[in-house]
């Protein structure tokens, strides 16, 4: 077909550019265009590592296993070793797992856990296990599918956000019609502020956010998991849960003894205590929904002076990451949660709505990685 004048502009416009860039440069773009077009693969590697149980298969072999260990563990057909193999060497690259090359002669990779897959071995004497939490981000139907529709979606002038245009529904609607979903969003939550806390708790310099407290309300806190962690390494604080219904109702019956589950609406009224904790809140609603909960919150507790304050557990992006990986995790949050009109705050993002909701003073403490601790004041 023959171009056009604009497609003829366009194409000498792009070679210009083009020629200005050294060979060098070219080729590093080259590269990163496939890098970035096949990024997707990662993911589905890690994915399927998950599902496989793999990191747990490597945690049961004392952290090594070669390649016939994992085969016999995880039911993968012996016929497939050599697609095996493929899977593990994209892994080992990405840096879920290290590959220990055989020593002179020797045929045998044997692969060994890093930081990253020992958050997801679970069971046994594993420390943690995050891995819930990959479910629901990972998750096909809600989370994966949805942003088959991005580019639709922001060329449309609908209101509504991308999760309800998709399925018809907010979040918060489905955790009440679909039990499936619910649990998975429930899990993933229970085991972050399993990890996040444990992880602070140990910090005297951040455990001391908490120990001046005599009484604090974990405000969408789902099964429990933060307020039992508080609760336990600080007897003295009586602490409570507040949250809708459904995300109560399973609670493990272990957490009813040691903290007191509160069905209600944070829109319209938070129990009175020293602290509200917001952990993973915040960052799922727009600015106007944050005010309003922020509202409430601040009714909820006394003055300074008093020792009343919010400690808000979110990331304030750009603030306090040490890496790349840091910041890629920022902003990869704030893009899931954009699916549902939610936002992962910069730090003046965060004042703003701190201001109007009539507070008047914060301070955020980095913490775990890409997250932060973030007290606020009335």
């Amino acid at each position: 077909m023959p171009f056009t004048a604009k497609s003829s502009k366009h194409y000498i416009s792009m070679s210009r550019v083009q020629e200005e860039l050294s060979t060098q440069d070219m080729i590093r773009g080259y590269v990163e265009v496939h890098n970035h077009g096949l990024s997707y693969i990662k993911s589905m590697a890690f994915w399927c590592a998950i599902q496989l149980g793999i990191p747990s298969a490597i945690h049961r072999h004392g952290g090594a296993a070669t390649l016939l260990d994992l085969v016999a563990e995880t039911g993968i057909d012996p016929s497939k070793v050599r697609y095996l193999r493929r899977l593990m060497r994209v892994l080992t690259v990405s840096g879920l797992f290290a590959a220990e090359q055989p020593v002179a002669g020797g045929e045998t990779v044997v692969y060994n856990l890093t930081p990253a897959s020992r958050l997801l071995a679970g069971g046994g004497t594993a420390s943690a296990d995050i891995s819930p939490m990959v479910h629901l981000l990972m998750r096909n139907t809600t989370s994966v599918a949805t942003y088959f529709n991005l580019e639709e979606w922001l060329k449309g002038d609908a209101t509504a956000s991308l999760f309800e245009t998709v399925h018809g529904m907010t979040p918060w609607t489905m955790t009440k019609d679909d039990a499936a979903y619910n649990k998975v969003l429930n899990e993933a939550c229970a085991a972050d502020s399993d990890f996040v806390l444990d992880t602070v708790l140990k910090e005297p310099g951040l455990a001391r956010i908490f120990s001046g407290l005599s009484s604090l309300v974990d405000v969408g806190g789902g099964h429990g998991a933060a307020a039992v962690a508080v609760a336990r390494a600080f007897p003295h604080i009586r602490c409570s849960v507040l949250d809708l219904e459904q995300a109560i109702s399973e609670a493990p019956a272990d957490h009813a003894g040691t903290v007191q589950f509160i069905s209600g609406d944070m829109f319209e009224y938070i129990p009175p205590a020293d602290g509200v904790l917001l952990k993973f809140v915040l960052h799922c609603w727009d600015d106007d929904s944050s005010v309003k909960i922020l509202r409430q919150c601040k009714k909820a507790i006394p003055a300074r002076e008093a020792g009343g304050k919010v400690i808000i557990m979110n990331m304030a992006v750009g603030y306090g990451t040490e890496n790349k990986t840091a910041d890629e995790a920022q902003v990869w949050w704030d893009m899931f949660m954009m699916r549902h009109v939610g936002i992962e705050r910069e730090e003046h993002e965060w004042k703003k709505i701190f201001i109007e909701a009539g507070f008047s003073d914060y301070k955020i403490t980095p913490t775990v990685g890409f997250q932060s601790i973030i007290e606020v004041f009335p």
